[in-house]
């Protein structure tokens, strides 16, 4: 037989799908909402209205390196100003009776539901989130607030709205079904809301969202600007009500020290080491399984999973079920395709938040390595040869990686990376399997795999992570599902179903709400 020497055919070069690009939703933007968006930036929405206002920052997205909207930075006096008018709407919004707070907040939720594309591109553009998981995102959110509109009754039963208005600052990574979800119930639950737009991404998604909100009377406030600039503003005000914080523990620990301080009540969810320990565990296709999973959005979430604790004597099965599964995952640019025809492709992540933090994380990979850590795993995809547009800028993709004992001087030993690399550490006994799953003194999630349930029951509670799963994952929730964290994960009260609008209004006067606080400890 004669062998075929005919030349391998040439893959099609990848397009971006027609009526992606940035400036299409751009102009669709301009279209829907014209009060927010104004010519290349959008605007401050305070003391009821759309304000041109703050030093509009340069941005580019992770996507491709393309230019965006930036965020229009206020300064601490302008925040302060609007803040005294959040107060005024907080004090009338209060009085307003619960159906027609329902009926309005189910207004705005139907326009999101409207709009649902549109809000899900440009958290494609604006923070790098594949199809699949944006438009995750967006449902969330409005799945989630309507969800609280049925059962808000009950919740609000012998309870009252806050003094004043509730200030959200949230990290950038789930601009809907974290941000705008907790704005909505909280003013479904009497109290204005004010929100500071991350200044990593996501404000032109959070734009188009409070606009449509605005627009149906919710009494929303979301500005832009420096942490550390509008912090007094925004976390010391005595207007304020609530502060609640989505972010790091560094940030997290300043911000908790000027509540403290001043009393102010207080809901501060802060980054943890979760863990996935592997003890007397033979059902290693159930693992492979899940695996994928975990790198969802190149796991940029709080509850992402980087630490492996795996028993010695099962490393090479884990090898075994591990290498396969992350071999096959699919990395590159969230809109490209090979026909116009083609739908978006399904990744399991794009691009990290920005180049610098993947170069950071590149670096701390390369510097574990050089301290003795071992790789197990490096994805060696580029532009030439991935899922990407032919020449584009790919500085913020940072392929998987996996390492085996990272050294204790290394970040990646004790801290969440944020980014897609994976660590493992091998351990002999029980003890030792505690101890490194508890490394970072608090985690939101953790998960042990184990054959044996009485193992599992026995080992499960000394893991300090706020849930912990038996074999399979955990995420934050939805709906009734609760969620906080142990130890230096969590600050102030615990949140979800019930405990979400318990933690924005008042209740009796010696109410001491579940949570984690400086005097006490409390679990649902």
């Amino acid at each position: 037989m004669t062998p075929d020497t005919s030349p391998a055919p040439i893959p099609t070069p990848l397009a971006l799908k027609p009526g992606t690009a940035w400036q299409d939703a751009w102009h669709r933007c301009l279209t829907t909402a014209p009060e927010a968006f104004q010519d290349d930036r959008v605007l401050n929405l305070w003391s009821a209205g759309w304000q041109r206002d703050g030093r509009v920052l340069p941005a580019t997205t992770p996507v491709d390196g393309t230019p965006i909207a930036g965020p229009p930075r206020l300064d601490a006096r302008t925040a302060a100003r609007a803040v005294r008018a959040a107060l005024d709407q907080h004090r009338a919004w209060r009085h307003v009776p619960l159906p027609e707070r329902g009926a309005r907040v189910t207004a705005a939720l139907d326009a999101l539901t409207e709009h649902r594309e549109l809000l899900a591109l440009l958290l494609v553009w604006e923070i790098g989130k594949p199809w699949r998981l944006a438009q995750a995102d967006v449902d969330r959110a409005i799945d989630g607030v309507r969800w609280y509109v049925d059962n808000i009754e009950g919740m609000l039963t012998d309870r009252t709205p806050l003094p004043g208005p509730v200030s959200n600052i949230a990290s950038w990574n789930y601009p809907m079904s974290v941000l705008v979800h907790a704005m909505l119930v909280q003013a479904l639950a009497g109290n204005a809301v004010i929100a500071k737009a991350p200044t990593d991404g996501g404000v032109a998604c959070l734009t188009l969202a409070c606009a449509l909100a605005a627009r149906e009377g919710i009494p929303l406030t979301l500005v832009s600007g420096s942490g550390g600039e509008l912090s007094e503003a925004l976390v010391r005000a005595p207007e304020i009500g609530c502060v609640s914080f989505v972010g790091g523990r560094d940030t997290g620990a300043r911000i908790a020290t000027a509540v403290t301080d001043l009393g102010k009540r207080h809901i501060l969810e802060q980054e943890g080491l979760n863990t996935w320990g592997i003890w007397n565990h033979t059902d290693w296709d159930a693992l492979t399984a899940v695996i994928p999973k975990l790198f969802d959005y190149g796991k940029q979430r709080c509850t992402a999973y980087p630490r492996f604790v795996v028993q010695r004597s099962a490393f090479d099965a884990f090898l075994l079920a591990y290498l396969p599964a992350v071999r096959k995952l699919r990395v590159g640019h969230p809109l490209a395709v090979a026909d116009p025809a083609d739908p978006l492709p399904d990744l399991d992540f794009g691009p990290l938040i920005n180049a610098a933090k993947a170069k950071e994380l590149a670096d701390q990979v390369a510097e574990a390595i050089d301290r003795g850590a071992i790789p197990l795993h490096r994805a060696g995809a580029t532009p030439g040869g991935g899922h990407f547009l032919p020449g584009q800028d790919a500085s913020a993709y940072l392929h998987p990686v996996t390492l085996l004992n990272p050294p204790p001087s290394s970040p990646l030993h004790h801290a969440e990376p944020f980014g897609p690399v994976d660590t493992i550490v091998l351990v002999d006994t029980e003890a030792e399997l505690l101890a490194a799953m508890n490394a970072s003194n608090g985690a939101l999630v953790a998960t042990l795999s184990t054959d044996d349930p009485a193992t599992y029951a026995r080992l499960a509670p000394q893991i300090r992570a706020f849930k912990v799963g038996h074999g399979v994952p955990r995420s934050r929730g939805d709906r009734e599902e609760l969620f906080g964290g142990f130890g230096a994960s969590w600050r102030g009260a615990f949140v979800g179903g019930g405990l979400l609008v318990r933690a924005v209004t008042d209740g009796p006067p010696d109410e001491r709400p579940p949570g984690n606080f400086p005097d006490h400890h409390l679990m649902p």
